[in-house]
């Protein structure tokens, strides 16, 4: 098998602790029920349509929040940084990706928006600075897993798909990236994840741990 000479990761709960902890502990702050969330934003008709505004940059964080907030019954302030609050990086996986980067290989990061203010989920990871190219859902007015999406991070990198690798927490958008000729990795453990991008990039990445 050759070896693939791009990395396309995920940002939340790829280079982040993972999400559903952190939602769970915002609903148990608010006095919700557990599962509350998942409930009225994911599994409701309205609250999927407002994310994937979100996501595409059709609507702001602040709408979100002020339209997301009646439906949990919570404050619309700062909702989404709220409901994130405790997520943390996920030092194996940034170690690993800067090894990767260091090793040669391109690393790119494709990330569906939660919008940028007034919370940045993005900020004080540096990835303008750390990787090669950064594709930001709603800067492109387009959502994973729109193929588009994917191809303007391959043309950031100047990659073809079938050169990359394509990490993702949620498997949906792996098995869209993997129509499109990424080799597909579903991120549930990190260091699962990192043993099989050594085999896949063909280099050592378990010094990062």
């Amino acid at each position: 098998m050759s070896h693939r000479t791009g990395l396309v990761l995920d940002f939340g709960g790829v280079l982040t602790t993972p999400l559903l902890p952190a939602v769970l502990a915002f609903e148990q702050r608010e006095g919700l029920a557990q599962g509350a969330c998942t409930k009225a934003l994911y599994m409701d008709a309205d609250g999927v349509r407002l994310t994937h505004e979100l996501e595409r940059g059709a609507i702001s964080q602040t709408e979100w929040n002020e339209a997301a907030a009646p439906k949990l019954g919570v404050s619309p302030e700062n909702l989404m940084g709220r409901i994130f609050a405790d997520l943390r990086p996920e030092r194996t996986m940034i170690d690993a990706a800067a090894a990767a980067v260091r090793a040669g290989i391109k690393v790119g990061i494709l990330s569906n928006s939660v919008g940028l203010t007034p919370w940045n989920l993005y900020d004080g990871y540096e990835l303008e600075t750390l990787y090669h190219g950064v594709v930001i859902s709603e800067c492109h007015g387009m959502r994973k897993p729109e193929t588009e999406l994917f191809e303007a991070m391959l043309k950031l990198l100047g990659l073809s798909a079938d050169e990359c690798v394509f990490v993702d927490d949620t498997e949906e958008y792996v098995r869209a990236a993997e129509k499109l000729g990424f080799t597909g990795v579903h991120a549930l453990q990190p260091e699962e994840t990192i043993s099989q991008l050594e085999d896949l990039l063909g280099i050592t990445l378990t010094a990062a741990y």
